[in-house]
């Protein structure tokens, strides 16, 4: 089923498999099994773990087929992890925590927020403009835990409104690379401060370019 495969190419489905995929242009559904070949994983350290019990069934907002809503509907099983010593969730490779969108869709609205405004975006795909801000915050801490700052040498400064009322946030780029190396509340001189002490003297020292495109701190 030429569906099917759509969904299955966008989610990630290690240790999963999609049992069937219901509805019509008002919306499609596509429910999640495990794949029996596979022992589920804990939640918490991804180890390997024993089966307990099964919790109620989640609903997870994903990108949208030729503009028609997908879901997908899946119920998580405990498991009793010896390397923790205790019971968790297991782990599922599509969703972040206890997030109800997945991490597909979270990619997707945070790369458009980079050439439209979060409002467009959140009509784009018909959700609410929280929905795109905890995607756009999503992907910032997800590539912050990720981030490798050897051979930075320049950087841009920019401020971005996330809400209403002045809310600022100060990103810093890397220009060479084109990523995001760090973000802070606000756009005061204590921001770019904790910025620059984050960055620590020999970083700070091989930098050899700055632009920053702020108001007056």
């Amino acid at each position: 089923m030429l569906v099917e495969s759509l969904v299955k190419a966008t989610v990630e489905l290690q240790g999963f498999r999609i049992m069937s995929v219901t509805g019509d242009t008002a919306g499609l559904v596509a429910t999640i099994g495990p794949d029996g070949r596979f022992a589920p994983r804990c939640g918490q350290c991804r180890e390997r773990a024993a089966y307990r019990d099964m919790r109620p069934t989640r609903r997870f907002r994903h990108v949208p087929v030729w503009g028609i809503p997908v879901e997908l509907r899946y119920a998580p099983r405990r498991v009793s992890c010896p390397r923790c010593e205790a019971v968790h969730v297991e782990a599922m490779p599509w969703v972040s925590g206890k997030q109800r969108m997945t991490r597909a869709l979270m990619v997707t609205l945070a790369t458009w927020t980079r050439v439209l405004p979060w409002k467009q975006v959140a009509r784009l795909f018909r959700c609410a403009w929280g929905t795109v801000a905890t995607a756009v915050d999503e992907a910032v801490a997800y590539g912050l835990a990720h981030r490798d700052l050897e051979g930075l040498t320049h950087i841009g400064i920019d401020e971005i409104s996330r809400k209403r009322g002045h809310v600022y946030v100060t990103n810093v780029y890397d220009l060479e690379l084109k990523r995001l190396v760090w973000s802070g509340e606000g756009r005061s001189r204590e921001t770019l401060e904790a910025f620059f002490e984050f960055l620590g003297p020999e970083r700070t020292a091989a930098l050899e370019g700055i632009c920053c495109d702020m108001w007056q701190p």
